[in-house]
């Protein structure tokens, strides 16, 4: 039997063992990201960035990227958003979808986004420039950011009209672009 073959037939007697004593045997790839762990906040980096104001509605878009040297990891749900200097203190509401961004039609679930040094996720916040009245809205100098399932906040400097915000779930952007990679 060459060399080669018997680390095959090896290979199949060992996983064939695992099933005849009942035990289970998983194999992970090590590129395999579906299972990276959730990403801790000291290990990313937020930015905002202007959205384009649209009849009335005022955006800010989140960028999660992970910082040099971290592993990947996941995120999944929404932000913790509040707002800081400018006006009195609001809290983004977690909303699927919205005028501004947001989840597509149809889909229910935020999804679980594997950030890597190629990959960034995104958050959009977005709110109306004025009230019910036609009154104008404050304009934020700051946000007050989470990262999901976390409370360490980062403060970041953003223009943003608003009386109250919406904030919707992360979601992949191709790394620099803040657009959906293509598939």
């Amino acid at each position: 039997m060459s060399r080669p073959l018997m680390r095959q037939v090896t290979a199949v007697a060992a996983v064939a063992g695992c099933a005849a004593s009942g035990a289970t045997a998983w194999v992970a790839r090590a590129d395999d990201v579906n299972f990276a762990p959730p990403c801790p906040a000291e290990k990313l980096a937020m930015s905002a960035d202007p959205a384009e104001a649209a009849a009335g509605h005022r955006g800010v878009t989140l960028t999660f990227t992970l910082i040099a040297d971290a592993d990947a990891c996941t995120l999944t749900g929404y932000p913790q958003v509040h707002t800081g200097a400018g006006g009195p203190l609001v809290q983004a509401e977690p909303t699927l979808r919205g005028y501004m961004g947001g989840l597509p039609a149809g889909t229910e679930t935020p999804p679980a986004v594997t950030l890597m040094p190629s990959q960034q996720a995104r958050a959009v916040v977005e709110g109306m420039a004025t009230d019910g009245t036609g009154k104008p809205c404050p304009t934020y100098t700051e946000l007050l950011v989470a990262p999901p399932n976390s409370t360490t906040t980062v403060t970041l400097p953003v223009s943003i009209e608003a009386c109250q915000l919406q904030v919707h779930p992360v979601s992949e952007t191709a790394a620099g672009t803040g657009r959906l990679p293509s598939r």
